[in-house]
């Protein structure tokens, strides 16, 4: 089966003017400008197979926006192959965005001063979708995202939430293959996520579309997302399962227990003796276990514990993963946690916002 998106060796360079300092400086600028070359993406690699949801995360300038709009075809890569369901995005536009879904959190495809449902009627044409085919997924979209009450309201005046409804119907009115996703919940509160993160769900689900999301929360990724993709600095630094990057780099579980005896920290330390954990009290009828993961398996203080020890209830927290996230950025590399002491890896925060210009 055809991958959904093929990416190989992908780059993408920018040539930045400088503007030299005072006003002799800005009057050379007037007539002979210096040049640099920022590189935003560097030689990337990677296959998404139809179905996948995907997170696509890094920091501020790491090339997830840049990597999107190569993907959508609106900037042309320096250099490297890439195919979005067959097509080259910038080679095959009209073909090619019959079959995808765009969502950027912070720019709109909806026009601010029209009803909702006239913008809606606008993309109908555009994308060529047949009248009856538009009112059966308009008649869906509207009972799954609750966009009853918004259609005939101007954009201008819908809320953020609203308007990020809005435009998840938008990008998915001709029921596209593949969905890009740039920050959809951004400056969202946490309804309106959920509401979006189970929506993404079930259309991935019941269709078996294709998601690509960049997001600065984490819990967009661990709510729908199979693999992570992480860039620094332009480059991938790990791809894998959510649940590796957790095992490789977390340091330790927190097991609280709820008891329903009143036992001391010594009497737990003495049961676990040899497992590492280390246990604290928050009151006479709940204690704490940190269980570092290299020594023990909280399955292994569990049983110890429960042959000796009357439990009511028992709670198991994973590793944060925006501790690890922080981790590994610092490391510069996901391969393998990283010394303390290690300096943390540079990044370059100007490429993306470079690119930004270039693309306003």
């Amino acid at each position: 089966m055809q991958p959904a998106i093929r990416v190989e060796q992908l780059r993408k360079q920018f040539r930045v003017s400088k503007s030299r300092e005072g006003l002799k400086g800005a009057l050379r600028d007037l007539f002979r400008r210096q040049y640099t070359e920022i590189t935003a993406v560097k030689d990337i690699s990677f296959t998404i197979p139809q179905g996948e949801i995907c997170g696509y995360i890094g920091e501020n300038g790491a090339g997830k926006s840049t990597t999107i709009k190569m993907l959508t075809g609106i900037l042309v890569p320096t250099s490297g192959v890439i195919e979005v369901n067959g097509f080259v995005p910038f080679k095959e536009r009209e073909k090619f965005v019959q079959g995808i879904g765009v969502v950027f959190g912070q720019r709109s495809q909806l026009w601010w001063d029209i009803g909702v449902v006239e913008s809606f009627q606008l993309l109908r044409k555009v994308y060529r979708v047949s009248a009856e085919d538009y009112k059966v997924r308009l008649d869906e979209l509207v009972e799954r995202l609750q966009l009853q009450d918004l259609l005939n309201r101007p954009v201008r005046k819908l809320s953020l939430g609203q308007r990020m409804r809005c435009e998840l119907a938008a990008s998915l009115l001709h029921n596209p293959s593949i969905v890009f996703l740039d920050e959809p919940t951004i400056g969202l509160d946490i309804v309106v996520k959920t509401e979006i993160r189970e929506f993404l769900k079930s259309m991935n689900q019941r269709y078996g579309t294709t998601i690509l999301l960049t997001t600065h929360d984490l819990q967009d990724i661990e709510a729908l997302c199979s693999r992570v993709i992480m860039l620094d600095d332009g480059r991938i630094i790990y791809d894998g399962g959510l649940d590796r990057l957790k095992t490789t780099w977390g340091k330790g579980k927190e097991l609280v227990l709820h008891l329903n005896e009143n036992v001391s920290v010594e009497r737990l330390v003495e049961l676990t003796q040899g497992l590492g954990a280390t246990w604290s009290k928050e009151n006479d009828y709940t204690a704490t276990a940190w269980v570092p993961l290299e020594q023990a398996n909280v399955s292994d203080v569990l049983s110890r514990v429960v042959s000796a020890v009357d439990i009511r209830d028992i709670q198991i927290h994973e590793p944060n993963t925006d501790d690890i996230v922080r981790e590994i950025y610092k490391a510069g590399s996901a391969s393998a946690p990283k010394d303390d002491s290690a300096e943390p890896a540079a990044t370059a925060p100007t490429a993306e916002k470079e690119e930004e210009k270039a693309y306003v």
